[in-house]
């Protein structure tokens, strides 16, 4: 019992880093022009939970925010595919497991106002192990803390599974390139050898023809 309740902490402690380097959480306050459009992207891999989460702060708080504070939503996948859309909103949130790997970009639009406006947005994004909502995972379950830890530690050891298969195949992606792209220069190399020795032998024959018509040689 004293050993379980000296590690518990290291427990917490390891389980903490893990879920730090295994997991993406991205929240920010940026501020966007009207007339302008700013983009954010995250690399997420495929089969990934994701949610977001973005909203535009009141400039008086107390009053409704101004019917000119309003954003345009897209958030598109690298090959095109969309997966959520907010057309002049104030508020929003977003949620899905993503069909393939690569960049997600989620863009807000502001239309033009004359005046120029500046809105300030706040913009929480979070990917993988993060984006599980664990006290309702504790409510529905009805479990106990330890069982709770577990299902916690669990969904990390498979995010790094997938995270390191995920890593294999991009850099046997990038493996392959590096053999095409030698194979290209190699290729290249012999054509420009070639191309300089042929280039060499016709200096070569057109003075050795100039230097025998001119009887020099």
């Amino acid at each position: 019992m004293m050993i379980g309740l000296n590690h518990k902490p290291l427990l917490h402690l390891s389980l903490l880093l893990v879920l730090l380097f295994f997991s993406s959480t991205e929240s920010l306050r940026f501020e966007l022009q009207s007339g302008h459009t700013k983009c954010i992207s995250e690399d997420i891999k495929s089969n990934s939970m994701t949610v977001g989460k973005y909203s535009i702060v009141n400039p008086n708080e107390g009053h409704p925010l101004p019917d000119s504070h309003r954003v345009t939503v897209r958030v598109t996948s690298s090959y095109g595919n969309n997966y959520h859309y907010g057309d002049r909103v104030q508020s929003g949130q977003f949620a899905f497991a993503a069909a393939e790997a690569g960049d997600y970009m989620t863009c807000f639009w502001s239309v033009d106002n004359n005046p120029q406006i500046t809105m300030t947005i706040d913009f929480d994004w979070k990917t993988g192990v993060a984006a599980k909502d664990w006290s309702n995972v504790a409510k529905k379950g009805q479990v106990d803390v330890m069982e709770l830890e577990l299902k916690k530690l669990y969904e990390t050891v498979t995010s790094i599974h997938d995270e390191m298969f995920y890593l294999r195949e991009r850099e046997e992606e990038m493996q392959e390139l590096n053999r095409a792209t030698n194979t290209r220069m190699f290729w290249l190399s012999l054509l420009s050898l070639f191309v300089c020795l042929s280039v060499a032998g016709m200096q070569l024959w057109h003075l050795k023809s100039f230097f025998e018509k001119k009887k020099l040689i």
